[in-house]
């Protein structure tokens, strides 16, 4: 089966809150008089960030593949 049109709404959201999380990244790498600490943590959380929600969209495409279109079912 096809599910190429149920993969799309979590792909372009995802790829947004991406591009969010590294957009702040390149924000916080450029401010300057921050300590390194500080600074070292306001990029590495947005990029954890980031990381797991690919990992979500991944999740997500193999419950759409698999059949399971509908997370609501389960409950």
């Amino acid at each position: 089966m096809n599910h190429g049109k149920k993969m799309i709404a979590p792909i372009v959201i995802s790829l947004i809150i991406v591009s969010y999380y590294i957009g702040i990244v390149v924000l916080f790498m450029y401010i300057p008089d921050i300590p390194f600490i500080i600074k070292s943590l306001m990029i590495l959380i947005p990029l954890l960030l980031a990381a797991v929600m690919v990992g979500v969209l991944i999740s997500r495409i193999k419950e759409i593949n698999g059949g399971e279109e509908d997370d609501l079912s389960k409950y």
